[in-house]
């Protein structure tokens, strides 16, 4: 006959392979974020799958997940790892950060826009998901939303370059060249180098 085991032992041997499992998770993580350094993707994701099996609460393994499949282009992917992220920690602002840039890129624009919207009331600070929902409300067609939004990034990141261009982009649609080509001469002093056709574009309007 199997003898009960005392509560406290009870508690202590459970505690014991919590704390293996979260001691092996992180060490997972750390072999995950070396190889992923070194350009061994493949390798990387094996490593952050094992954290994630050993730990509940791995969500930065997730962000990472979707980060190599964003490298491997396979955004079905990349939604799915982050969606995994913000399930497990739902304030994790960079999570809806990176979903909205894969719907964005999928041309799944009402997605991107809420996704977007969330990262940034969590975390106003996060200046390329500003920069990404200018674009997706101009994909959208939603002008003066695009407008607004770019003119909140370019004001907390003056030197962002390529938020002025987009948000040249977003007064060029509006019809306010002035504004458009304002905006464009900062990008470029700053080094960035816009689309041929965009520079083509506002030649007849200076």
């Amino acid at each position: 006959m199997i003898k009960p085991k005392d509560s406290e032992e009870f508690i202590y041997q459970q505690k014991q392979i919590r704390d293996e499992d979260t001691e092996c998770a992180s060490t997972s993580y750390n072999d995950g974020v070396s190889l992923m350094e070194q350009g061994k993707l493949d390798e990387a994701i094996g490593a952050f799958n094992d954290a994630i099996e050993n730990s509940g609460r791995m969500f930065e393994a997730y962000v990472n997940l979707g980060y190599i499949y964003f490298k491997q282009g396979d955004l079905e992917r990349v939604v799915y790892a982050n969606q995994q992220a913000i399930e497990i920690e739902p304030r994790y602002a960079r999570g809806y950060a990176n979903l909205g840039f894969a719907y964005l890129q999928m041309l799944r624009t009402e997605e991107a826009i809420k996704a977007l919207v969330i990262a940034i009331e969590l975390n106003p600070e996060i200046i390329q998901a500003y920069s990404n929902l200018t674009n997706a409300y101009l994909q959208n067609d939603e002008i003066e939303k695009a407008i607004e939004t770019g003119e909140k990034m370019v004001a907390l990141a003056p030197e962002f370059a390529l938020g002025l261009n987009n948000l040249a982009s977003a007064y060029y649609n509006k019809g306010d060249y002035a504004k458009a080509i304002e905006n464009l001469d900062k990008a470029v002093e700053l080094g960035f180098e816009p689309h041929p056709e965009f520079i083509k574009a506002l030649e007849p309007h200076r």
